[in-house]
């Protein structure tokens, strides 16, 4: 009785997820991700508050769920912060939303480091943004980031 009922609870778990081929398509592209701006909230000796604002562009035919993000935050060799944002987001079919992540760093044992790259407000510093974009509802598709660019100290400070 028991292996029937096992057997008959298979192939209903396979015919239902047969209708579910279409989640694994390999046509579907990923997302792109952008950090448009990294914005200071609070800059005190022992901690500093940013937020970093992104944008997703989805180019697909089908809206996509966004149920996270690990990232990683380099200002030139430093890293300026490391998380996890686990809030969920759609985002339309060929279209883009925004969204802001707040962070917290301490940057006092780079501080030396962070005074130097300061020292010169017009010229560039590099970063990169490195991590993993989390999406879909039942079955997750993770889309790796890596992004690079430079911040200019003065546009930082004046604000």
């Amino acid at each position: 009785m028991h292996s029937r009922i096992l057997r008959l609870f298979t192939v209903c778990l396979f015919l239902g997820l047969s209708g579910c081929a279409s989640w694994f398509a390999d046509d579907l592209k990923d997302p792109e991700v952008h950090l448009l701006d990294v914005q200071v909230v609070k800059a005190k000796l022992l901690q500093q508050k940013f937020v970093l604002h992104f944008r997703i562009d989805n180019p697909n035919d089908t809206s996509l769920t966004v149920s996270g993000l690990h990232y990683r935050v380099h200002l030139a060799d430093i890293l300026l912060a490391e998380g996890e944002y686990d809030e969920w987001l759609s985002v339309d079919a060929h279209s883009s939303a925004r969204f802001n992540v707040p962070i917290r760093t301490n940057l006092w044992e780079h501080l030396r480091d962070v005074v130097k790259l300061l020292r010169h407000p017009d010229r560039p510093i590099p970063y990169r943004l490195e991590g993993e974009l989390k999406t879909g509802l039942v079955f997750g598709h993770d889309v790796v980031l890596r992004r690079s660019g430079e911040v200019m100290p003065a546009a930082l400070m004046r604000r």
